[in-house]
């Protein structure tokens, strides 16, 4: 498959901006960013340590990117290469480089830090001097930017499906050969490595027999065997983007129980994905799934949440769940992925990766979904 260099552009530039918006209601001046991902979503960089200062613009002033002396090259290479208006600053320990971002902030601001990555450890220091900052917590500042993907970031998801699409109808033809359910994921990611992956979006999902009934059960040396479901959930990653997908084979032909599973999992599969459009709440996705399960008498055995945003993380806002709060907008990319599992004949899950428009949505991941649970 082509390379990544060939996909549209990301709009990296802006999306500073979107997360200055929000300064206002997050209660403050400055934000400091020690999430990579969102380093990364806001510059471009990719190494593993900095950290970004996004001032207020009042008055105007540019973000400041400070990292160690490993990444002096890239981190300029790359925040040139998305022309993002950046202020880039090296120095070779922790102190120096808290000594520089300190300077930056007036005293008195109101320092907003991304609770769910700054340690303990951390907010104390940022409390001491040289720090003379008002600390203010915040939540999914640069999370909720990230939620609406543009055309680049949708190309990439999309190249990863159509990698994992390619490998699977590759490698599926191997179930019939009674291989361990390692030796399948292993033949996955060395395929989605030959057409031009980075890597899997997450350890391989291959669950055979007994095995199916453990929703995240990791691949193993057990041999696949006639007379079983297989769960297959797994994943590309291209230019840092994911994709996430799961189909159910069957080996053989399935019993009466397994054939009615996968009609029923197939049928709250579709159930969702009708459901999802923009200003659709994301529990309403997974209660349009749910309730087939339900009205099948399975409902205790889908025992978790229908799905989750995708992008940079395999996992990201919004949740699909029955608790969830959010509202889809579009722009979001999110999994459905119904389960049923039942530890005397396995498991069976179905899974899409969606794009969310106003009218509805499309799919991603294009793999076929047999309704015996078999690919052609």
């Amino acid at each position: 498959m082509p390379s990544a260099a060939d996909l549209p552009t990301m709009e990296v530039a802006g999306r500073i901006d979107r997360a200055r918006a929000g300064f206002e209601a997050a209660g403050i001046d400055a934000l400091l960013v020690t999430d990579l991902t969102n380093v990364r979503y806001l510059t471009g960089f990719t190494g593993s340590a900095g950290r970004l200062l996004v001032r207020s613009t009042t008055p105007p002033q540019p973000p400041l990117l400070v990292t160690d002396g490993r990444y002096a090259d890239q981190a300029a290479d790359q925040v040139a290469g998305v022309g993002v208006d950046v202020k880039l600053e090296i120095a070779l320990t922790l102190a120096e480089q808290d000594s520089i971002l300190s300077d930056a902030v007036p005293t008195g601001t109101r320092l907003g830090l991304e609770a769910a990555s700054v340690t303990w450890a951390a907010q104390r220091r940022y409390g001491d001097d040289p720090w003379r900052a008002e600390l203010v917590a915040t939540d999914d500042l640069v999370e909720d930017v990230r939620r609406s993907k543009d055309e680049g970031e949708v190309a990439r998801l999309g190249r990863a499906a159509a990698i994992a699409d390619a490998a699977l109808g590759t490698v599926s033809a191997m179930l019939d050969d009674r291989p361990t359910e390692r030796e399948v994921a292993f033949a996955l990611e060395a395929e989605m490595h030959r057409l031009g992956a980075e890597g899997p979006s997450f350890d391989t999902i291959v669950a055979s027999g007994p095995n199916g009934a453990r929703p995240h059960h990791r691949a193993a040396e057990r041999m696949i065997v006639e007379g079983d479901l297989v769960v297959i959930d797994f994943g590309a990653l291209v230019d840092g983007y994911h994709s996430d997908m799961t189909r159910t084979f069957t080996v053989g032909d399935p019993s009466p129980t397994q054939r009615r599973m996968l009609g029923v999992v197939g049928e709250a599969q579709a159930a969702g994905v009708a459901e999802v459009r923009a200003g659709v709440g994301a529990a309403e996705v997974d209660s349009a799934c749910r309730s087939v399960i339900d009205d099948a008498g399975w409902g205790e055995a889908f025992s978790h949440g229908t799905g989750h945003g995708v992008g940079l993380l395999i996992h990201e806002a919004p949740r699909l769940s029955r608790i969830s709060k959010s509202t889809l907008s579009a722009g979001d990319v999110v999994t459905v992925e119904p389960g049923v599992y039942l530890p005397d004949h396995g498991g069976v899950r179905v899974e899409d990766t969606v794009v969310v428009t106003d009218e509805g949505c499309f799919p991603l991941t294009l793999a076929p979904k047999d309704p015996a649970g078999r690919a052609p």
